[in-house]
């Protein structure tokens, strides 16, 4: 009998022995490596700053410009500045992503931060229209920096501390939503908003939105220094080792770990063999298109209506809108920060260990229907309010109006955290290989910017359509809202058709090995 016959004869004696059953082994969360994160968190805090300060003053900003013809069409022009960031941003994410899986991670990150630098103090001198969209389209080419984070998150992170880590990335990026929109509304127009402060400053009466700018490129600036001087590459190309360093490389105890301890293992960088990356064809699996094209359709309709709210926000109640000046815009958009925090760090890690990522995903999008379709009601309250006559009425209306509106932007950030958080991690749990991270959360992030080029556009033009025509509703100035509501309600359908193999990282997962049926001889 040949070597490979009694191999062979050996595993069907281990398979058909009766397995043990294994104790129950409660596994102990590795610290986080705040060495690492803080300056990942620092940087990443640059580009959702940057990206949203405009959003309170877009309606003032486009006003002064004196391009629309009336109020009703400004949504149209506030769409296409939206989307020219998302443009750039659609052309040059996958090359950001792929570079960053070449010459790693920290020299990508850097070059985004001084492009963001650079191209939000221009925004703050722009006169016109056409420069606007330049600048915000010059913003897009550095906006990249989310999917290198994602996989630099994820190549310092374990098992056991994934949920909290990956969370931190989308709790990052809603603080500085809502910081950005808080800078924007209270710094926007310093010279009317703040006489005695600013009223002498020529330079901020030419350029009303000059200050909210420069305050959000210091933000990329301290980013830009704490990744200089304090993160380390993350991205480690293995090597074949030589016999002498797989012997000095060896686990000395099993001591457990810090917060200083390298979550990936030096042993790990040095001990494997170089891992070729995927081709696109064998990662685009039926599993990862479905959630791709879940993701895109949910992003699609968050984006229609975060762009649109700002608009909304600021048009006249007449026309179903709130009536808000950008001072109230920014505090309705900047409140929501205090929830975030809570939601991101202790309610979310704490039902993804329990449930795992797909049941939070589905309850994300569940808390996004009744915000979607309540919003446009309010616009009845703003109404009536601006035609009452009775301050005490107003007073209590107005009041109203506003627990109504916090608690939908509540429902509204809830919905944000849960469905956002949850599809970064299935994105990267379905990585065959930690060399296949940065393709992978670039793919998510293309198809991302792609529905940020359409949504604003589709949502601009149908909400300047629906507020011109006196049609019933839906089709009047809810539509958009409506809208977004039907295509997350068929987002949450797809999502049970998800397997639960999303909720773990496949990329430590053990690989299955071909067996072969050949003899030696």
């Amino acid at each position: 009998m040949s070597r490979s016959d009694d191999a062979r004869d050996s595993a069907r004696s281990q398979q058909d022995a009766p397995v043990e059953p294994e104790e129950s082994v409660v596994v102990k969360e590795t610290p986080l490596p705040w060495k690492q994160i803080a300056p990942l968190v620092a940087m990443r805090l640059a580009e959702p700053i940057n990206l949203n300060l405009i959003l309170p003053f877009m309606y003032k900003m486009i006003e002064g410009f004196d391009i629309a013809d009336s109020p009703k069409d400004i949504s149209h022009y506030s769409s296409i500045l939206y989307m020219s960031f998302s443009i750039s941003q659609t052309l040059t994410i996958m090359h950001w992503g792929r570079l960053s899986d070449r010459i790693g991670r920290r020299p990508v990150l850097i070059a985004g931060l001084i492009g963001i630098l650079v191209v939000s103090v221009l925004f703050g001198f722009t006169k016109s229209f056409a420069m606007a969209v330049v600048v915000r389209m010059a913003t897009g080419v550095f906006a990249g920096n989310g999917a290198v984070m994602k996989s630099a998150m994820a190549e310092i992170a374990d098992d056991t501390n994934r949920s909290r880590m990956m969370a931190l990335l989308p709790l990052t990026w809603n603080v500085g939503t809502m910081v950005g929109s808080g800078i924007g509304g209270v710094f926007s127009n310093p010279a009317t908003q703040f006489p005695g402060l600013f009223g002498n400053f020529k330079l901020f009466i030419y350029f009303p939105y000059l200050l909210p700018c420069l305050m959000g490129s210091t933000v990329a600036a301290f980013g830009l220094l704490v990744g200089l001087f304090n993160f380390k590459e993350t991205l480690i190309k293995p090597t074949q080792p030589t016999h002498e360093e797989a012997v000095s490389e060896q686990p000395a105890v099993a001591g457990g770990s810090t917060e200083g301890t390298p979550l990936l293992a030096q042993s790990t960088a040095v001990s494997v063999a170089p891992v070729k990356q995927s081709s696109m064809k064998s990662l685009m699996t039926p599993l990862v298109t479905r959630v791709m094209v879940t993701n895109a359709i949910m992003c699609f309709a968050y984006n229609m209506c975060d762009q649109l709210y700002p608009i909304f926000a600021a048009t006249d109640p007449r026309d179903g809108g709130l009536g808000l000046d950008p001072r109230s815009i920014g505090l309705s958009l900047g409140i929501e920060g205090i929830v975030v925090v809570y939601l991101q760090l202790v309610v979310y890690p704490r039902l993804e260990r329990k449930f795992g990522v797909l049941y939070c995903y589905r309850r994300g999008l569940s808390f996004a229907i009744p915000y979607l379709v309540c919003m446009p009601f309010l616009s009845i309250i703003a109404a009536h309010l601006q035609t009452s006559a009775s301050s005490l009425s107003m007073t209590y209306e107005y009041i109203g109006m506003w627990v109504i509106l916090m608690s939908l932007m509540t429902m509204r950030i809830t919905s944000n955290v849960m469905a956002y958080t949850s599809i970064n991690m299935m994105i990267t749990n379905m990585a065959p290989t930690r060399a296949d991270l940065g393709f992978m959360n670039g793919t998510q992030q293309l198809a991302m910017s792609v529905m940020r080029i359409f949504a604003p556009a589709i949502s601009g033009i149908l909400w300047s359509w629906s507020i011109k025509h006196s049609l019933p509703f839906p089709f009047n100035s809810h539509f958009v809202w409506m809208l977004s509501a039907v295509l997350v309600s068929i987002v949450l359908w797809q999502s049970y058709f998800i397997p639960d193999s999303v909720n773990r990282f496949a990329a430590d997962q053990p690989k299955p090995i071909a067996s072969t049926d050949e003899s030696e001889d």
